[in-house]
């Protein structure tokens, strides 16, 4: 393994435990921010993606892109819909909103889904799933659903969970 291939290895990790810890900790809700990361993310991923040299997308790399992406979707939909929010202390009448552990959960679960879909891609001899640009694709696809949904299902007036 390169010295390249191993820090990007980490980044990945430390970007995952960063959003695991994120689901884990109640967080004050603004939805006019809650797309910066994914937009972000998604577009240092499609610049590096765009900046690959001699790289060639084959079929199979397209088929299992799009079924990670389908799967990538589906996650961040489940942690939209896992939210739960509650007023933020001090009685400013914000809102704070986390997922807890079934929505850092669901991140291990899509670290192992990467892992298992590297696996098979370069058993079928596809290489692009292996990119850091997909990969933060994928967590910016992820996020954004999240936030899209959350932000849809935030409460206006209604009497709110507490903690």
């Amino acid at each position: 393994m390169s010295i390249q291939s191993l820090a990007e290895v980490l980044l990945a990790l430390v970007v995952v435990g960063l959003l695991m810890s994120r689901q884990l900790r109640w967080r004050d809700f603004d939805p006019a921010r809650a797309l910066r990361m994914p937009i972000v993310l998604g577009a240092v991923g499609l610049l590096t993606l765009a900046n690959l040299k001699g790289a060639t997308v084959t079929a199979v790399d397209g088929a299992l892109l799009v079924v990670e992406l389908l799967l990538s979707v589906g996650i961040g939909a489940l942690m939209g819909r896992m939210s739960v929010f509650r007023p933020a202390p001090g009685g400013s009448g914000a809102l704070q909103t986390r997922t807890g552990w079934p929505g850092a959960s669901l991140w291990i679960a899509l670290l192992a889904v990467r892992i298992g879909f590297d696996a098979l891609g370069a058993s079928l001899g596809a290489h692009l799933l292996t990119q850091t640009g997909v990969i933060l694709v994928l967590i910016a696809a992820s996020r954004a659903t999240a936030a899209l949904v959350t932000r849809a299902r935030e409460p206006r007036g209604a009497v709110l969970q507490s903690a």
